[in-house]
């Protein structure tokens, strides 16, 4: 278990949530993870790291793992103006990750709650939600109420918005 994930698993502890841990090969893209998460019950999610045109806002997107979203589409919805997708230098420096490992959990490593995150409001249906714990060998999930208290504990802002019908 690398020191990442074991910070991880410690916030989990230490806000009293309850995890299921799941170690398999490496899973960088959503493709792969479905062959490996068959046996776990819980809503996958698409972690998505994005730049304003200017550079100087970060979003964490955050949606069902089945969904394809289209950046021009999501541009419009959340009125940010143009976005791409985050470097790995800038990867790194906000959420202390690399790429094939972008999950919430990387918000423990943003200090100066920089990233706004913007999560699609029908995750709210899922009654456990699961992530990859800021390494991509593993996967954590828990309650979706739990998964907003460690949201609401790591101090970044958030939204839900309305990403499909």
């Amino acid at each position: 278990m690398t020191d990442q994930e074991k910070q991880v698993l410690k916030v989990l502890e230490d806000l009293n949530i309850a995890y299921r841990h799941f170690s398999h090969p490496p899973i960088p893209t959503i493709e792969e993870g479905l062959k490996h998460w068959k046996n776990i019950d819980a809503q996958h999610c698409k972690n998505i790291f994005f730049r304003n045109h200017k550079g100087n806002r970060h979003y964490l997107v955050i949606i069902a793992a089945e969904q394809n979203l289209a950046i021009r589409d999501l541009e419009q919805r959340l009125k940010q103006g143009k976005l791409t997708f985050a470097s790995e230098k800038r990867l790194k420096k906000w959420l202390g990750l690399t790429p094939g490992s972008v999950t919430p959990f990387g918000l423990i490593n943003d200090t100066e709650n920089h990233v706004h995150v913007f999560l699609d409001q029908n995750l709210t249906n899922a009654e456990r939600i699961s992530f990859h714990p800021n390494i991509n060998t593993a996967t954590i999930d828990m309650l979706f109420g739990d998964f907003m208290k460690y949201l609401e504990w790591t101090g970044n802002s958030f939204e839900f918005i309305k990403l499909y019908d």
